[in-house]
């Protein structure tokens, strides 16, 4: 400014009031443009952050679905596995009977099978109601972190239209008048 009032004084005044006129213009249109720019940007990292929030918790669904499946194999696995040992302990305990000179079908060996299988059937009751237990666990989670990630997409896109309608007139000014038709 200092420049353009020594224009000014040594007899360019018309010509300096022109140039600081310009420059004015040039600041404002360069101001009007970065506001616009830092807008769309803004609207944009909303938006992008909503998509990413949906990405990830699409992948986090997807993982927690796997996890479910591997979790499903382990319980049969250990279903399979306590079942084995248990019929190996009634094996071992038939033998032992045997061994003793007790007959299969009295009272105590049919007693002590009974329980064995009993014993049996409970451990594995457990062991595929604790499998159940975590399969409905893994599924509601994955089910929330589906329903999160949808809710993050939206509130991305929610967050960048609203900026969108609250930066869009001030921007445009004639963006939401009203129009006439010919």
């Amino acid at each position: 400014m200092c420049i353009l009032g020594a224009g000014a004084l040594l007899g360019l005044g018309g010509a300096g009031a022109a140039t600081a006129a310009g420059a004015t213009a040039a600041a404002t249109t360069t101001a009007s443009t970065l506001s616009t720019l830092a807008t769309i940007a803004s609207i944009g990292g909303t938006v992008f952050s909503g998509v990413n929030a949906y990405r990830s918790g699409r992948e986090q669904a997807a993982a927690i679905e796997n996890q479910a499946v591997t979790e499903r194999a382990l319980t049969a696995t250990q279903d399979a596995r306590q079942r084995a040992k248990m019929s190996s302990v009634i094996r071992q305990q038939t033998a032992e009977l045997a061994a003793r000179g007790v007959q299969m079908d009295s009272p105590t060996a049919v007693y002590l099978g009974q329980t064995a299988a009993q014993e049996m059937s409970f451990d594995s009751q457990a062991i595929r109601s604790d499998g159940a237990a975590r399969q409905v666990e893994l599924s509601t989670q994955a089910k929330l972190t589906r329903a999160n990630a949808t809710a993050g997409l939206w509130k991305g896109v929610i967050g960048g239209a609203s900026e969108f309608l609250t930066a869009g007139p001030d921007i445009w000014p004639n963006l939401f008048g009203e129009r006439q038709l010919a």
